[in-house]
């Protein structure tokens, strides 16, 4: 049986409005529809200018995070009657500009990943530009990292960031938890570059570990811990007293041999 829930969305044009409106839209909501079913449903039943962004529907792309009943969440993955059974608010993430309605800005936080240099750095080009066999790790090596590499960039620990509310040049959880990443991977010889970046104004001693980050992160990823982790990491350096990084070292090629599964770790700060 359906429940009639009412939608009170936050509606803003900047190219028409000169302010932000609420409006309210009631729906039928069968069990198991989620937030983007209801928007869709809206959309095709009530009103077509209502503006949001999506893509895959099932909580990998991070496309529909906005702000549901005041938390940063996907939209794709809350189902309506988990989170209401009357009324449901929904606005854009916080901390962002909007482009329309429940679309967010997101190009801050992705030319902000972009300056921590987001990817392996090698100082052994040749082999990067012509390999001839791959770089080994240990397990325990690549847990040091593994859970940091579930982001999926939507902006949920950014929109519930206290930092980030207060200042827009502040790096943010997400790219902060990126330049971690890599920091600790073996396999990489790029600390040095990304330490210049995240250790200037704005940077991670402007995180004040409110831990609000890791609390809405929908893919468990920890990235108070990853914060905390890289400010011990560039003290212990400053004061040198931080141990030389220990380089992946290059095997052979390939051999066939299946290797055991890791899986994915647990989540670390309860949803």
């Amino acid at each position: 049986m359906a429940t009639n829930i009412t939608y009170n969305i936050r509606r803003f044009d900047p190219e028409k409005d000169e302010a932000p409106r609420w409006q309210q839209f009631t729906l039928p909501v069968e069990p198991g529809m989620t937030v983007l079913d209801g928007l869709h449903w809206i959309r095709e039943n009530q009103d077509a200018t209502l503006a949001w962004r999506y893509s895959c529907r099932m909580g990998v792309c991070g496309s529909c995070a906005m702000l549901i009943n005041g938390t940063p969440c996907m939209a794709c993955n809350t189902q309506i009657l988990h989170v209401t059974d009357r009324l449901l608010t929904v606005a854009p993430l916080p901390n962002f500009n909007v482009i329309k309605d429940l679309v967010p800005d997101l190009t801050p936080m992705f030319e902000t990943h972009a300056s921590i240099f987001p990817q392996i750095e090698r100082t052994d080009v040749q082999e990067m530009e012509n390999p001839t066999a791959e770089y080994i790790q240990s397990t325990e090596e690549l847990e040091r990292y593994l859970q940091f590499t579930y982001c999926m960039k939507c902006g949920c620990c950014i929109a519930a960031c206290p930092g980030s509310a207060t200042d827009r040049e502040y790096l943010g959880p997400m790219p902060l938890t990126q330049a971690y990443r890599y920091n600790v991977d073996t396999r990489d010889d790029g600390e040095k570059k990304r330490n210049g970046v995240v250790s200037r104004a704005h940077g991670v001693f402007s995180c004040h570990y409110a831990g609000e980050c890791s609390k809405v992160c929908p893919k468990g990823v920890d990235p108070a811990r990853a914060i905390q982790l890289m400010k011990k990491e560039l003290v212990l350096g400053y004061l040198r007293l931080k141990g030389a990084k220990k380089p992946a070292k290059l095997v052979g090629p390939p051999t066939g041999e299946a290797k055991p599964k890791i899986e994915a770790p647990a989540f670390t700060v309860e949803q």
